[in-house]
Parts: C-alpha cells; structure tokens; sequence
C-alpha cells in the first residue's frame, strides 16, 4: 500500500461519530424524493438478458401487480436494477420470497433506509481541533499529504464553494431526487469533506488530514425537515454511488452510515474491493451491533476516541476481526456558507 493511501485511510479513521442506529422508516409530511418513498422493491436482472430487459420488466410488473417507479444500470456488477412500488395489498415478504424463485430475476430486495449521524459534542471549547493532533498529522504530513489519491465521499451534498475547499472537490454527482436544490446548503457532506481535504497553508479555516486528495461528492442521503440533523440514506441511491465510484476509479469509498443488512449494496462492495479500492466506514459503538456495511470482513470500520483519546470499547467488538479507533467527538469541521462548525 503507497504512503498517499496510508495517510488517506488514515485520516478517513477519524469519521466515526457520524453513524446511528437504523430504525423503521416514516416520512415526514414533506414530500420525499422518489428514492424514499415506502413499499418499494429492487429487482436486478442478469447482463444476458439484456436485449429483453425493457420486456422482461413490463412482464414482471404484469405478473406480480406492481409499478415500475425506476430503472438504472450497475455496469460494475454487470445487472440492470428496476424499482417497483409493491401496492398495499400484496405482503412485502411474500412477495419478495416469489420474485427470489423468479428465473428471470438474479435478485429481488426492499429497498433499505440508512442513516447518518453528526459527530457528537459536548463542550464545544474544551478541546479545540484537538484530532490533528491526537493523530500526529504534522508528522505524517512529512509522508503523504494524500496527494492523487481519488477519495469518494458517499454522503450527502457539499458546499463546493466554501474557502477551504478550493480545488479539492474534483467531481459532484447527485442521486437524489429533487438533490441538487440543497446541494450546496447539505452540512454533513461539506464537513466530511473539509475534515479529508481542506487546504493547507491557505491562512484560513482548519487543515485537512489529506489536504492534497481529489474528493468526488456523491450526494446520496437527503436531509428532511423533521429529522433535525440526521441524513437518510437509501438501498437505490447508495446502489448506484457505489457503482458510479468504482466506475471512476477511486481509490478510496468513504461511507460515515450504518444500516441493515444489504445483500445488493454487499455486492457493490465485494466488486470494489476486489479492484483494490478500500472502503472505510463508520459503526455503531453504543449498540449491541456493529451495523452494516461495517460488519463486512474486508472494510475498515471505526469506532470513536474522546478529547483525551478514550474510546468506550462496543459490545459486539468480538464480532468483527478488526476495528481501528479514531477522534470522533467533538471534531472541528467545515459547514456551508464559508462557516466551521463542531
């Protein structure tokens, strides 16, 4: 592994604090973007049918009552993934138990709700942008500053104008329905991307731990407006994130999320790492669960450390073959509008 990816990885340790515990989903009275919206299934379709897959989805919505609400190619996992809106009538598991014994269909699954979480805080002023430190990032700054290393943060938007992200943020792709008019406003995304790769010796703003990485946004997770600081994420749009980054040849997928079990976004993920991109994400420490994807042997998962280094060891530690723990609280990062924030 060169120094430009240790210290990349290294830094990507330090976003631990923005996982939550999954629960079950209820929209708020806004309208949600496609992506969102209950009751809906994905159903993927081999690369051999191809020439048949506009067919072959009219048939499937024929046969099993449903509405096709989407469609998108994974070219990294060679299958076409349909969207259908399962009616009210018909019981999701058993619905979904005759679709898997379809031989036209490779998979069929719900489409899963992910969350993302703020880093905690407690006194705001006690330890200010205490993580360089704690990290020794001045010193391995003298190995790698991250430079060429292509990072994708899957996440929500970012501010692609804040002062201290000039010439970091390479690319920006929206996922999300209705995504774009908030792009630019979406705080989680833009400290993220702040904490990877905010400019160095720029005389503002706070220092990224990779300050010469390239940042691919790839606004995935939406904010409403009844879940105050918590971003969602769902199945469809982190499907295709993940296959948009492999595509673009990252070197590093950065996913500050936890959720469900998700057997099309594992495979996603079984495709990246076998073309050596490594994945970092965060966990659930205070549950009884590590959370998904962090449950998968090949990722690195992290688990947060204090002001003073302290990290409250999680119950399921023995669950997993490796955990690395990182600053999580209390992190100093970008916000949009040009602001910092904790």
């Amino acid at each position: 592994m060169n120094k430009q990816l240790v210290i990349t990885i290294f830094f990507l340790l330090g976003l631990t604090g923005c996982a939550t515990s999954p629960h079950s989903f209820s929209p708020p009275a806004i309208e949600l973007p496609k992506q969102f919206v209950e009751r809906q299934i994905l159903v993927t379709l081999p690369d051999a049918t191809k020439p048949q897959w506009k067919q072959i989805a009219k048939l499937i919505a024929q046969d099993y009552e449903l509405e096709l609400s989407g469609e998108f190619p994974l070219t990294s996992i060679a299958v076409n993934c349909l969207v259908f809106k399962t009616p009210e009538k018909l019981i999701m598991s058993v619905l979904l138990q005759r679709l898997r014994l379809d031989s036209r269909i490779s998979w069929a699954q719900e489409n899963l709700i992910f969350e993302g979480l703020q880093a905690s805080s407690d006194n705001v002023y006690t330890e200010l942008s205490y993580a360089p430190k704690l990290m020794h990032v001045s010193a391995a700054h003298r190995l790698s500053t991250g430079l060429g290393v292509k990072i994708a943060v899957i996440d929500t938007g970012a501010d692609i104008k804040h002062p201290d992200l000039q010439g970091r943020i390479i690319s920006i792709t929206n996922f999300v329905e209705g995504g774009e008019l908030s792009f630019s406003t979406d705080q989680h995304g833009t400290a993220i991307a702040g904490i990877i790769g905010a400019q160095s010796d720029n005389g503002i703003g706070i220092v990224g731990i990779a300050p010469k990485s390239e940042i691919v946004i790839m606004k995935s997770c939406w904010y409403s407006q009844q879940t105050g600081s918590e971003a969602k994420c769902s199945s469809w749009t982190l499907a295709k994130a993940i296959d948009a980054a492999i595509n673009k040849g990252v070197k590093i997928i950065n996913l500050s999320l936890a959720g469900p079990h998700d057997k099309l976004l594992e495979s996603l993920l079984d495709k990246a790492n076998q073309r050596g991109i490594t994945i970092v994400t965060a966990s659930l420490d205070k549950l009884s669960e590590p959370g998904f994807p962090a449950t998968l042997n090949y990722v690195i998962p992290a688990v947060s450390s204090d002001p003073k280094g302290t990290v409250i060891l999680p119950k399921w530690l023995s669950q997993l073959s490796a955990v690395v723990a990182a600053p999580g609280v209390e992190i100093v990062a970008t916000t949009p509008h040009g602001n910092m924030t904790f």
